[in-house]
């Protein structure tokens, strides 16, 4: 705690040092000296004075691009995902910027949101309890599904992996004729996670169990964890996103610029991670550009496109290209009907 004797110092130093100036000032700094200063003062001002124009200049013209593109649009996402479902997946801390830009703008591409998988902070406890809690449930669920779990590809962090295959068999398909888990069992999946405070989901079309979603996107946290590589969140992330993106037809890793720029937000983590192959990642979809370019990349992997990085923080290309994914997406047509079944699904290879 700073005491009366430090702030004594201190008004005493300070008084020292103006009177040190002024005398200074009144003798030595004459002539050449003081005009020279005189003239360095001048031309720092000028340049601050030509700093804050630009940036004045800069801000107007992202303004009218951002007004551009929240015109633009309705137009540049119409016909995208005609018809697909899209499954959302936040993660603690996501921002609403990024969850309700995620959600007009899968409007504007014709797709519908079929659920909202809130993930809580437990879903991201690497403890001891967590371990054996979830490990519990895990088990417990494969054995009513019969799911074959995945192999982990961390001992830490299994029990994670094994729970997100499990929620994505609950909330995805891979295509529209798949065979999945009949309502009831995905119904009881989530129940059992969101009963031990791991999730909360919400339902935003009543066929979200019987017509499961085929894409998804997962919402990285608004800002970077303290850890950073190494914080629970980012470890959970890697396993979560390789999971989702085997139980889908294509899946998208969003998050904020303010979220991602530092090189231990999520989004650097899993760029840097060998599960940058299996999804694509938007680094900027709090904005509109985001937003586009976040249908676009699912649009893109749907037409058989490689996933990619895209945003302005270490990204490989602004958005993906608009003159495929901009491309209505086709959807297969079942040469038979598939024969619903009452035991479970037939099971993804992992």
């Amino acid at each position: 705690m700073i005491d009366f004797r430090y702030h004594l110092v201190s008004i005493v130093a300070v008084f020292l040092a103006l009177a040190i100036g002024i005398v200074l000032g009144s003798t030595e700094l004459q002539g050449a000296t003081l005009d020279g200063l005189r003239q360095t003062a001048d031309s720092l001002g000028r340049q601050l004075d030509n700093a804050q124009s630009q940036l004045s200049d800069n801000q107007a013209q992202l303004n009218a691009d951002q007004k551009f593109y929240a015109t633009a649009e309705p137009k540049l996402l119409a016909n995208t995902l005609t018809g697909d479902r899209i499954a959302l997946i936040t993660e603690p801390g996501a921002p609403s910027s990024v969850i309700n830009g995620i959600k007009q703008a899968a409007g504007y591409a014709g797709a519908t949101i079929t659920i909202n998988v809130t993930l809580q902070p437990q879903f991201n406890d690497l403890s001891g309890s967590t371990f054996s809690s979830l490990e519990t449930i895990n088990s417990s669920l494969a054995s009513q599904t019969g799911t074959v779990l995945s192999d982990a590809a961390d001992l830490q962090t299994v029990n994670q992996q094994q729970a997100a295959q499990l929620i994505a068999e609950a909330i995805l398909e891979t295509s529209s004729t798949a065979i999945g888990l009949t309502a009831t069992q995905a119904q009881s999946v989530l129940a059992e996670y969101a009963q031990a405070g791991y999730l909360t989901t919400s339902s935003a079309v009543t066929d979200a169990f019987t017509d499961p979603a085929t894409l998804a996107v997962i919402v990285t946290p608004a800002t970077a964890p303290a850890d950073g590589q190494n914080d629970p969140a980012n470890q959970v992330l890697l396993p979560l996103a390789q999971e989702f993106a085997s139980g889908s037809a294509a899946t998208v890793v969003a998050g904020s610029v303010s979220g991602s720029s530092s090189s231990d937000s999520a989004m650097s983590v899993l760029r840097s991670s060998s599960v940058s192959s299996l999804v694509s990642s938007v680094d900027n979809a709090d904005t509109t550009l985001g937003q586009i370019s976040t249908m676009w990349a699912l649009a893109d992997q749907l037409a058989g496109g490689t996933p990619n990085s895209y945003g302005i923080s270490g990204a490989s290309a602004v958005s993906p290209n608009p003159a495929v994914a901009a491309t209505p997406s086709t959807k297969p047509t079942p040469s038979t009907t598939p024969t619903p079944t009452t035991t479970g699904k037939a099971k993804k290879k992992k």
